[in-house]
């Protein structure tokens, strides 16, 4: 019981730091300059080894914001480009080109079965 309540708050207080991580890249990313951008590159990188370290999973709405090609934190405008399609939207990553697609519907409420 200990061990679970422990766990749990190991848990909560990585996800607090990533949620803090994708902040810090944000700030840094609407920064000019390439220094920057390496620098919320990193954020988001030190974000995923926290989330593999710890085995918590980055929440969805933060994981839109990286590329599934070269982890890079993703910009509309700046680094990435929207595309919307008849069924979905289409975010290209300009740095390594990779492609990657949501759909337009609203995401299913978590399930019961997984808490």
């Amino acid at each position: 019981m200990k061990r679970r309540r422990r766990a749990r708050k190991v848990e909560d207080i990585a996800l607090q730091r990533i949620e803090r991580l994708f902040e810090l890249a944000e700030a840094e990313a609407r920064k000019r300059g390439v220094k920057a951008r390496s620098r919320s590159d990193r954020y988001v990188q030190l974000a995923r080894k926290i989330g593999m370290r710890y085995r918590v999973r980055i929440p969805s709405h933060l994981k839109m914001r990286i590329c599934k090609g070269c982890y890079a934190f993703l910009i509309p405008g700046k680094n990435v480009r929207v595309r919307l399609r008849e069924d979905y939207i289409t975010t290209t990553c300009l740095r390594c080109g990779k492609q990657m697609r949501r759909p337009y519907k609203a995401p299913h409420p978590p399930s019961p079965r997984r808490e």
